[in-house]
Order: C-alpha cells, then sequence, then structure tokens
C-alpha cells in the first residue's frame, strides 16, 4: 500500500505539467499565432500575430489556424495567402520550401524564392513559360528534360497566381 502512494506522489509533478500545458493551450486566441515567413533575400513575417495561413503542399493545399496539430511539409509552387489580424489578405508566391508548425502555435515558413503576388509581371512570365516550353522539346539529356519540366510547372503555377 505504502508503494502505491508514493508512485502516485512520485507522478504528480507530471500530472502538474500535464495540466498546465492543457490549460495554457486552451486560453490561446488568434493573436497567440507567431509566424515568421522568410527567403534568402527578405523576411516577411518576424513573429507577427496572424489570424490564418494558407499554404500549397505537395500533401495538399491547407489552412493552418491557431492550436494546428503540429505539423513539417514541403511546399509547392504556388500561393501562400496571410490574413493578418486586422482582416487583410496578402499573397506571396514560392516556388518551394518548408512549412512548420510547432506545438506552441507559432509557424515558420522557409522559402527558396518568395515573392508578393502584386509585384508579378505577367508578360515575364509567359515569356519565361514560352522558353522552359521551347527547352524541354529540345532538351537532349533526361536531366535537360527534368529540368525543363520543373520550370514548365514553376512558370503555370506563377500563372495561376497572376490570374488569381
Amino acid at each position: 500500500m505504502a508503494a502505491a502512494v508514493l508512485r502516485q506522489a512520485a507522478r504528480a509533478p507530471l500530472l502538474v505539467q500535464q495540466c498546465s500545458r492543457l490549460i495554457a493551450a486552451s486560453h490561446r486566441s488568434y493573436a497567440d499565432m507567431a509566424f515568421t515567413f522568410a527567403s534568402p533575400y527578405d523576411v516577411y513575417y518576424k513573429d507577427a500575430k496572424v489570424k490564418q495561413i494558407d499554404v500549397p503542399t505537395f500533401s495538399g493545399n491547407f489552412g493552418i489556424l491557431p492550436d494546428h496539430v503540429p505539423t513539417l511539409a514541403v511546399l509547392k509552387p504556388g500561393v501562400i495567402n496571410v490574413t493578418e489580424e486586422d482582416g487583410s489578405n496578402k499573397k506571396y508566391f514560392v516556388s518551394s520550401g518548408s512549412v512548420t508548425i510547432n506545438d506552441d502555435s507559432s509557424v515558420q515558413i522557409l522559402a527558396e524564392e518568395a515573392h508578393p503576388v502584386d509585384r508579378l509581371d505577367a508578360a515575364s512570365i509567359r515569356d519565361g513559360m514560352s522558353k522552359a516550353q521551347q527547352e524541354a522539346t529540345s532538351a537532349s539529356s533526361e536531366t535537360a528534360k527534368a529540368e525543363a519540366q520543373i520550370a514548365i510547372e514553376c512558370y503555370e503555377a506563377l500563372q495561376k497566381a497572376v490570374e488569381a
């Protein structure tokens, strides 16, 4: 009987710690999602408070809200949509990268390249697509064909971003 009481007493600190985590998690709100978004050339958000982030990944597009399940995902070419605290939306095109969602509701997106959608030039995108398609048809090696196909997929995503 004494051994059982000692085991319960030894578990008490662990139970208190688990309960305090649950209580802290239940008090989170939209303002508690810290968002960091950067590329090698720019930092767009650093620990900013946002309401929602929509991301394109190879496992599908999904939205991130506070208390999202911790996740690691690989970004595919597409548009990240950020809903800021005031309800405004900002869109960024990303070529690739990673998204990390932590159990404290913080989110980090590290992109190989990222650009605000409103700064994209539709004419340059069309020209790039045409060049990539020509490279795909004239490619002499499998490596060159694969590189051209990757460029085509990226330009297709850019075109969708500009049209949306």
